[in-house]
């Protein structure tokens, strides 16, 4: 089974990669673009009868930094 969990910065918490990306933007000219928040994706194969728990506890303890980062998991095909 294919996993994709995507891990992004919570609300609030400075992102200076985006802010990098957010003034190389404007300086080749993008108008309009407000914000850029930089994330991963981290892909994974896995058993069939892995546990939504078990994904859940791979996130919490290892994948995502849960006192800054948010993640979603979504499964894949």
């Amino acid at each position: 089974m294919k996993i994709r969990v995507l891990v992004s910065l919570k609300p609030g918490v400075l992102d200076p990669q985006g802010r990098a990306v957010h003034h190389a933007l404007e300086g080749l000219g993008f108008k309009g673009v407000e914000d850029v928040r930089i994330g991963r994706t981290v892909e994974l194969d896995v058993a069939d009868g892995t546990s939504d728990e078990a994904l859940d506890e791979m996130c919490r303890k290892l994948l995502a930094n849960t006192v800054i980062e948010n993640y979603r998991i979504e499964k894949v095909g």
